[in-house]
């Protein structure tokens, strides 16, 4: 038979009992939490974000406000489509040729004045082909001209000594005389022509003197061009004038952006400059602008209570905004340092005020 243990009933309860501790074990034993630290002080370096880079104050770094990414003109290489096109001219012009030489020796067996005749005309649609060519030919070389300056001066900000920048500056304000908007900057940079100033600073000086004004300019361009597509798409009947509509807005503001900034392109200019501007707007997904940007700009509640049609009109407004500021990256001489580069953010809140029924101040 056991004995009934201590905890058992009938068994024998241990009494109470003290014991010795060493202090240095009890320390040792203590939970962290107990052992009070002495205050120390660290070397860390605490950076704060700036405000213009803070996203929360400044909302056109979010990618949801953010405008398209700064358009620059794609590198164009060797292609073999290129070359199979030339050959096909080629072979077509000679072949129009010799039908042209048949018809006028026809011409010339049957009347004398008839052959006569088919020659003025040939000759008249010659000089009018040579027009046309050097007409191109000069809309090309104003805007490689308008880029040959925006890469150089990237160049020439890096150099110590200001005289690359002066004679771009020099180059840039020929560019620009036939705009009255840059007269006031020509004559402050004419001024400043023989003070000491550093290449940067004097690229920065004549960005904004001479691009401030237009800038302002190329502005009210984008923001009548986004208004007046999201009137008319809202309120047309048609998806086909929807989109007439807005391929006649976007082809017009890419045309007077850059007459605007002094490339004033040929129809070839304008076929390439728009098809700049479409392929930059592609790549970075900027077209695909939809409803949550739309609820986010104008806010959930209204977004939900607005009809489809307005909210197509302000989405198809803030894409042509999109289109302006890309057009505006390509067609400007100088890159955007000195001067805020404009976002969607500064022209959704033109847009949508208008539909939400309030008015700006």
């Amino acid at each position: 038979m056991t004995k009934p243990t201590a905890n058992e009933p009938g068994g024998t309860a241990r009494r109470p009992a003290a014991f010795a501790l060493d202090p240095s074990e009890t320390s040792a034993k203590a939970p962290p939490e107990t052992v009070r630290r002495k205050p120390q002080s660290f070397d860390t370096e605490i950076v704060l974000t700036p405000d213009e880079e803070d996203p929360f104050l400044n909302p056109a770094l979010d990618p949801a406000f953010a405008g398209t990414a700064e358009a620059k003109p794609r590198r164009r290489g060797f292609s073999f489509g290129k070359v199979a096109l030339s050959a096909l001219g080629i072979l077509i012009s000679l072949a129009f040729g010799l039908w042209t030489d048949q018809l006028i020796r026809n011409l010339f067996s049957r009347a004398d004045w008839l052959g006569y005749t088919a020659l003025a005309a040939v000759a008249v649609g010659i000089l009018a082909v040579l027009a046309i060519v050097i007409r191109e030919t000069a809309g090309m070389m104003r805007l490689a001209a308008v880029q040959t300056i925006k890469a150089e001066a990237e160049a020439a900000i890096l150099e110590t000594r200001p005289a690359r920048a002066k004679a771009l500056v020099k180059r840039l304000c020929v560019i620009l005389e036939a705009n009255p908007e840059t007269a006031r900057g020509r004559a402050t940079l004419k001024a400043a022509e023989d003070d000491i100033i550093d290449a940067p600073q004097l690229i920065d000086l004549a960005e904004r003197e001479l691009l401030g004004p237009l800038d302002r300019r190329a502005r009210a361009l984008i923001l009548g061009a986004s208004k007046r597509v999201s009137v008319v798409t809202a309120v047309s009947p048609r998806a086909l004038v929807d989109i007439l509509y807005v391929l006649y807005e976007a082809a017009k503001l890419v045309r007077a952006m850059a007459e605007l900034y002094g490339g004033r392109p040929g129809t070839l200019g304008m076929v390439r400059l728009v098809r700049d501007v479409l392929a930059h707007l592609a790549v970075t997904g900027s077209i695909a602008v939809g409803d949550s940007i739309v609820q986010q700009l104008i806010g959930h509640g209204l977004a939900s209570k607005l009809s489809a049609r307005l909210g197509e009109g302000v989405v198809n407004g803030m894409m042509t905004a999109r289109i302006g500021i890309a057009a505006m990256d390509l067609c400007r001489p100088l890159a955007f340092k000195a001067l805020k580069r404009p976002g969607i953010a500064d022209f959704a809140g033109d847009l949508t005020p208008n539909v939400a029924g309030r008015s700006t101040t």
